[in-house]
């Protein structure tokens, strides 16, 4: 059956206009006009073949190909001899493109050692060159996937498969194929089953070592460095300048090893006294022979402290928020003025309103009353002016000139170092005390909070006083330190003041 477009031809030939044979075949006028203008060729651009650097090298690429040289940087070294001024990457796309394509039949042959399914007279007729055959086979039939690769690479390569075949089928890239071979060739077997013996680490070298820690030792402007603190990639910057390339992990796994953590600066309690060694043995010197008819006073203020409702750390319930307002109004303050007993673990205290010499003297005139029956008491206290003032050793002098006559203690004071309120022994009382009955509070009023107070310690006395020894750990173990006086202690939480 003859198309459209071949009747609307032959209608044309016979002097029908476009219109008449619309009319007959119903199509329309511009359909027909196309079909007998015929097909519309279109000429495009013609595209010219690029010349490539590689053309006037062909030839001898060829021979070499045909030699088996087809290691891009041998072929490479061989084309530049010769002037060749292009890169490998053209040499290796050109490469790519000749390589043959694996033969079915060396994978086949490859296969079949590799399960077995060749006797091994047929292997020594394919492999006479060989040497080592059996001990290669065996690894191939006993040894792991590594060595059964290495000895399959020898044995392939020994009948001549070539090397792009050998790798397609191993998965393995060419270099390690070349090493293989070259590993046989020089030691035999022994040498190519044998495990590499891999070198220190970086991170492990003690020159490496030296180099990052010389870098991190030295402050980053020193080195052009808008910084107060180093960075990964600023040491990794500066080693590269020195010549020491590293990476950040190596650098890491050398900074790490070492011990060095991220810490938050904190502020460190000092002493400044010149006589700092001097008062502190005279301490030590009193409690190590501190008698049954003595006692050692630990004295300080807590407080200032309003009346209002505290912070601090709360067991609370899902959903349930715990926040304390900014601003609130007080419902009134107080200072807490207390002595404790270091031997017996015992606490005195009394309320004031202010801290003076006035307080100093009637602390002091508490604890001869509430000791008469000690021969002698020591007052060890910071170095707060109205603890060492005159009005105060006045009041002590006289009092210890009547003290035997009126059946009293004589009192002497144990002063400690200038700065050194961490060796106060009662600050440590104060924390659990603070921990226990102020944070999370919110008193009504000032005799409430008073009221929580004087209950806690009495419970204290009350639980040294039946255990002087060890008091457990009920709410005394809210103190920062035990209840004894030692140099390496720090009494002062202030965090919880």
């Amino acid at each position: 059956m003859r198309d459209v477009s071949t009747i609307n031809k032959e209608m044309s030939k016979r002097g029908m206009s476009i219109r008449q044979i619309a009319a007959i075949t119903g199509q329309d006028r511009k359909t027909i006009r196309a079909d007998l203008r015929g097909p519309r060729v279109t000429l495009g651009k013609l595209k010219r073949k690029r010349r490539s650097k590689l053309d006037p090298f062909k030839e001898l690429l060829a021979d070499r190909l045909r030699a088996r040289v087809w290691r891009p940087s041998l072929l490479l070294r061989d084309l530049k001899a010769q002037g060749y001024r292009g890169g490998i990457t053209i040499l290796a796309d050109y490469l790519r493109q000749q390589q043959p394509a694996a033969q079915p039949d060396t994978f086949q042959w490859m296969l079949a050692v590799l399960q077995g399914a060749i006797s091994h007279v047929d292997i020594a007729c394919q492999l006479p060159d060989v040497t080592e055959r059996e001990r290669l086979l065996t690894y191939l039939r006993e040894g792991r996937r590594s060595v059964r690769n290495r000895a399959l690479a020898v044995l392939a390569r020994g009948r001549g498969i070539p090397t792009a075949d050998v790798c397609a089928f191993l998965h393995i890239g060419q270099k390690t194929l070349i090493r293989y071979c070259q590993l046989y060739r020089n030691g035999g077997s022994q040498l190519l089953m044998a495990r590499s013996v891999r070198g220190p680490k970086k991170c492990d070298q003690q020159l490496v070592r030296d180099a990052v820690f010389s870098v991190l030792h030295t402050p980053p402007s020193e080195h052009g460095l808008n910084r107060t603190d180093w960075r990964m990639a600023d040491i990794q910057a500066v080693l590269r300048k020195v010549g020491e390339p590293l990476g950040q992990d190596v650098i890491r796994e050398i900074i790490r090893s070492a011990g060095y953590k991220w810490r938050k600066a904190r502020v460190v309690l000092t002493s400044s006294d010149p006589h700092y060694k001097e008062k502190v043995e005279r301490i030590k010197k009193i409690l190590s022979e501190l008698g049954t008819d003595e006692a050692f006073f630990s004295i300080d203020e807590f407080g200032p402290f309003a009346i209002k409702k505290k912070g601090g750390r709360k067991r609370v319930a899902p959903g349930e928020r715990f926040t304390v307002p900014q601003w609130q109004k007080s419902n009134g303050w107080t200072i807490v003025t207390a002595a404790l007993e270091l031997s017996s673990n015992q606490i005195s205290h009394f309320y004031s309103m202010k801290k003076n010499t006035d307080e100093m003297i009637r602390m002091a005139d508490v604890l001869r009353a509430e000791y008469r029956s000690r021969r002698k008491i020591y007052l060890s206290w910071d170095a707060a002016s109205w603890h060492i003032s005159k009005k105060l050793f006045d009041h002590l002098d006289g009092v210890n000139e009547h003290a035997a006559g009126d059946g009293y203690p004589t009192i002497e004071t144990a002063p400690l170092p200038a700065g050194a309120q961490f060796l106060n022994v009662i600050e440590s009382v104060f924390s659990g005390m603070a921990r226990a009955v102020i944070h999370k509070s919110n008193y009504p009023s000032v005799d409430v909070a008073k009221s929580a107070i004087d209950l806690y310690f009495k419970e204290r006395n009350f639980q040294f006083a039946r255990n002087p020894k060890r008091a457990g750990n009920k709410i005394w173990g809210k103190e920062r330190v035990p209840s004894g006086f030692s140099e390496s202690h720090n009494c002062k939480d202030p965090l919880y003041r």
